[in-house]
């Protein structure tokens, strides 16, 4: 039985991202580092000096598609500011989310973005 984790790093975090096909790390404005398929953002990550490292992650179509992780990690998660209401949740990596379901998160938030590409953009 395979135990996991429950303290990725912020570094560990942003490799696993960089692992998806077509992933390229971006410095769209200071202190902040995004992670993109084709031009479009699926991960935003918090400064790398933030007092507790987080990550954005798009969970669905709307706020009420994205709630349910909300409503399973009070507090932890909740919704981004300004794109909450797309379906984008923030997530502290404070260990609370098993390092197993940050990758699904970002697995889910890829195949969301990737798949709202035109197919001639995807990877």
């Amino acid at each position: 039985m395979q135990r996991y984790r429950a303290d990725m790093t912020r570094s560990e975090l942003l490799t696993y991202c960089l692992s998806k096909a077509g992933a390229w790390l971006d410095e769209p404005w200071p202190d902040a580092e995004v992670v993109k398929v084709a031009e479009k953002i699926f991960v935003f990550l918090a400064a790398s000096d933030a007092a507790v490292p987080a990550m954005v992650v798009k969970c669905g179509k709307d706020a009420e598609q994205a709630r349910e992780l909300r409503d399973q990690y009070p507090g932890t998660v909740t919704a981004a500011a300004y794109v909450g209401h797309r379906g984008w949740n923030s997530v502290r990596l404070d260990g609370t989310v098993p390092d197993d379901e940050l990758q699904e998160l970002v697995d889910v938030s890829y195949e969301i973005v990737r798949g709202g590409l035109p197919k001639s953009r995807r990877p």
